[in-house]
């Protein structure tokens, strides 16, 4: 940046105007941008069909390789339920309205105890960036909160807030915000110190330079901490609908599944496990998939359609 440009920009009496927040916006991602792809759309649908068809093709392969282990091995199906026993155990499930119930309820609960955790979540990451002491007393703790199995804190939720979703919403949340924070501070962490010397020059506060210049440079380790966010989120959800059953507890995949378990229903069990399984899934393939191949794009990391 040229020397007249950062002296004609550095504030009166602390405050930024329009134009200095703008440079500040931009200032993490100006350079990034000198090496993005800019690909043609054959070429991208290209390398959305060779990402899309190898799990397709093993996945047919598997339940391919099932069926027939039970055409030539024909075992108890109480004990080993085919694919044909487990899609129509789903599609019983589908005709009584249970499973749009229990679809629809743990999504509702997974996506609200993320938005929830990522509120949370983000302002405690700035905060431990921000002051090192605060950071040092408390990193321990967050990390051992990220390592414990959130299924831990069922018992004591049922305690707290007995058989109601406050349970299943709490359980979520100690899931899911070590690991937003965590990842954020990993983010953080590799922000070039440059970014926050000019963002001073510039006359950017603590909270501005927090959250316009080193929160947008630390995306890359922030979507980490989300993505892992998530996967915790949804662990933790099943966990807790399998054991707080009951109540005003609404029925969920988690209820879905102990029931199933409870008739000693394997077809059914089989069934909720693969839907839960695709859940996770189409959640990373929809969501997260593409956040992350459009942010390492926008600053060169993906060039000839290697992600």
């Amino acid at each position: 940046m040229p020397r007249d440009t950062v002296t004609s920009a550095a504030p009166k009496g602390g405050s930024l105007s329009l134009s200095k927040g703008d440079d500040l916006r931009t200032l993490s991602t100006g350079l990034d941008r000198l090496q993005s792809d800019d690909r043609a759309a054959g070429a991208r649908w290209r390398d959305v069909l060779a990402k899309v068809l190898p799990p397709v093709i093993l996945l047919v392969v598997l339940l391919a390789a099932w069926q027939l282990y039970v055409v030539i091995a024909d075992p108890r199906p109480d004990l080993a339920p085919g694919p044909l026993q487990v899609a129509g155990a789903l599609g019983d499930a589908w005709e009584s309205g249970r499973l749009q119930e229990a679809v629809s309820t743990s999504l509702e609960r997974g996506v609200i105890g993320f938005l929830i955790a990522i509120v949370v979540g983000t302002p405690i990451g700035l905060l431990l960036a921000e002051w090192r002491t605060l950071r040092r007393a408390a990193g321990p703790l967050i990390s051992g909160l990220q390592v414990l199995p959130s299924v831990a804190w069922v018992p004591a939720a049922i305690l707290w807030f007995g058989l109601s979703d406050a349970t299943v919403y709490f359980v979520i949340l100690m899931g899911a915000i070590p690991s937003i924070v965590n990842g954020l501070l990993s983010g953080i962490d590799q922000v070039p110190p440059q970014l926050r010397r000019v963002g001073t020059v510039l006359g950017a506060s603590r909270w501005q330079l927090a959250t316009v210049v080193v929160l947008p440079a630390a995306l890359p380790g922030y979507v980490a901490g989300l993505k892992q966010g998530w996967a915790f989120s949804w662990r933790s959800l099943m966990a807790a609908e399998i054991i707080a059953v009951g109540g005003s507890i609404g029925f969920g995949l988690g209820s879905m599944l102990q029931q199933s378990r409870e008739l000693s229903d394997l077809a059914s069990v089989l069934g909720t496990i693969l839907l839960i399984l695709a859940i996770g899934i189409l959640i990373e393939l929809v969501l997260f998939g593409p956040l992350e191949r459009r942010m390492l794009r926008s600053r060169g990391l993906a060039l000839g359609g290697t992600r």
